[in-house]
C-alpha cells in the first residue's frame, strides 16, 4: 500500500525543516534571503558609477547612526523649559559617554544635510530626475524636507540661546502669513510664549519624523530598484556593461565610507568647535537678545533669502519657493539629453547655481547688510531664473535639434 503522493507543485524535500537549513527552509515559505540576493547583491549596475554615488551609502550609514545615538539621547532628555538645558548639561558631563554620543548627534546632523546636499546636486548634474525617476526624484525631495524639519526640531532642542531666539524667528515668520499667519503660529509654539508646550511638541516631532524618515528612505530605494540606477552619461547601459552590487559597489562604497568616518571622527573629536555653536552653551535667556542670530550652516542659505527679501511673507516665500522649485524641475526640463556632460550651457549653468547657493549662504552669515543684500538679490534672482528661464530654454533648444 503506497502512500499519500505530494503536490506536483511542491517539491519533496519543502517538507522536511532542515533540508538546505533554517534560511532555505524560511525563505521557501517567505522569499527574504532570495529578494535580498536578487535586489542588494546580484543587482545590476553600470560600471561607469563615479564617486558621487557614494553617497547614498553614507547618508544610510549616518542615518542609522543618528537613530542609535538620538534613541539613546532621548531616554536623559527633559523636554521642558526647566530642564532641557540642564539635561543636555547632565548628558556631556556626568552620563558615561554622553558628550561622545551628543558629539557623534550634532557631527552627524552636519555632515548628514551636507552629504544630501551633495546627493542632490548629483541628481541635478546628471538628470537623475527624468522619465522614468519621477517618482525617485520626489521622494528624494520629500525626505529633504522631512530632514529639514527633522533637523530644525532637534536644534531648538538644547534650549541655549541660539535654540530659542531660532525658534522665535522661525515663529514670526509663520506668523507672517496673511490670514491664517497667526493660527500657525500658534499651532506651533502651543501658548503665547516659547515654552514647555513648544518644546514637548518639538521633541514629539523630532522622535517621530526620524522613524518615517526611515520609512521614505525604503520607498525612496523601492523606487530605485524600479526605475534602475542612472549613470554619469545618462545613457542606457547594455548588460555587459553592467557589474553585479556586490563585490564591485560594495567595496566602493566602504572606501567611501571610511574616508567619510575619517572626516567625521576629525569634526567630532578634534575640531567639535567648527559646528558647533558656543552661544548655544548658554541657557535659552528670552530677556535678552544674541548680537547675531543665526541658524546652523546647513540652513544659512534659506536664512539668506528670508532676509533679503523687503518683506517677511515675501521672504518666507522665497525660502519655501528655493525648495519647492526642485519638485517641478522633471517638467521644466524637456530636454531628451539626461547628463550635463553632455549639455554645455547647462553645465556652465549648474556653475552658477551652485555659487548662487553658497553666496545666499553667506548672505545668511553676514545678515544680508549693505552689499550683503544686493549680493543676496542677485543670487536669489540667478537661482530661480536657472530653473525657470535657463533650464527651460536649454531644453527646447536641444529638443529642437534632435527633432532637426
Amino acid at each position: 500500500m503506497s502512500g499519500p503522493s505530494l503536490p506536483e507543485n511542491i517539491p519533496p524535500h519543502a517538507h522536511s525543516g532542515r533540508s538546505g537549513g533554517i534560511l532555505s527552509w524560511i525563505d521557501r515559505r517567505l522569499p527574504i534571503v532570495s529578494g535580498f540576493r536578487q535586489e542588494y547583491i546580484d543587482f545590476r549596475m553600470p560600471r561607469n558609477l563615479n564617486a558621487l554615488w557614494n553617497f547614498g551609502a553614507i547618508l544610510t550609514a549616518v542615518l542609522v547612526l543618528m537613530l542609535a545615538t538620538g534613541i539613546f539621547l532621548a531616554m536623559n532628555y527633559t523636554p521642558t523649559s526647566a530642564g532641557a538645558f540642564m539635561s543636555v548639561e547632565m548628558i556631556e558631563r556626568q552620563l558615561p559617554g554622553g558628550w561622545m554620543l551628543r558629539a557623534m548627534h550634532m557631527t552627524g546632523a552636519s555632515l548628514f544635510m551636507a552629504a544630501l546636499y551633495i546627493h542632490l546636486f548629483r541628481g541635478l548634474y546628471y538628470g537623475s530626475y527624468k522619465q522614468p525617476r519621477e517618482i525617485l526624484w520626489l521622494t528624494g525631495l520629500g525626505l529633504l524636507l522631512m530632514v529639514m524639519v527633522t533637523a530644525f526640531a532637534g536644534y531648538v532642542l538644547p534650549w541655549g540661546q541660539m535654540s530659542y531666539w531660532g525658534a522665535d524667528v522661525a515663529g514670526k515668520a509663520v506668523g507672517a502669513v496673511p490670514v491664517i499667519g497667526g493660527t500657525l503660529e500658534h499651532i506651533m509654539e502651543g501658548s503665547d510664549q516659547l515654552g514647555d508646550i513648544f518644546i514637548h511638541r518639538f521633541f514629539v516631532l523630532h522622535f517621530l519624523m526620524a522613524f518615517a524618515i526611515v520609512a521614505v528612505v525604503a520607498f525612496h530605494v523601492a523606487a530605485l530598484h524600479v526605475s534602475g540606477p542612472n549613470n554619469p552619461d545618462g545613457r542606457p547601459v547594455p548588460e555587459r556593461q553592467t557589474v553585479p552590487f556586490h563585490p564591485y559597489y560594495t567595496t566602493k562604497d566602504l572606501t567611501g565610507l571610511v574616508l567619510f568616518a575619517l572626516v567625521f571622527v576629525a569634526l567630532a573629536f578634534l575640531w567639535p568647535d567648527l559646528l558647533s555653536e558656543p552661544e548655544n552653551y548658554r541657557p535659552a535667556n528670552p530677556m535678552h537678545t544674541p548680537a547675531d542670530i543665526e541658524p546652523e550652516w546647513y540652513f544659512l542659505p534659506f536664512y539668506g533669502l528670508l532676509q533679503s527679501v523687503p518683506s517677511k511673507f515675501g521672504g518666507l516665500l522665497a525660502a519655501a519657493g528655493s525648495i519647492l522649485i526642485l519638485f517641478a524641475v522633471p517638467w521644466l526640463d524637456r530636454s531628451p539629453i539626461r547628463s550635463a556632460r553632455f549639455r554645455p550651457a547647462c553645465r556652465i549653468g549648474m556653475v552658477g547655481l551652485v555659487i548662487s547657493f553658497v553666496l545666499m549662504g553667506l548672505v545668511g552669515r553676514h545678515h544680508a547688510e549693505g552689499g550683503w543684500m544686493i549680493a543676496g538679490r542677485v543670487a536669489a534672482l540667478y537661482y530661480f531664473g536657472y530653473f525657470l528661464v535657463l533650464l527651460p530654454l536649454c531644453a527646447r533648444r536641444e529638443r529642437q535639434q534632435s527633432d532637426a
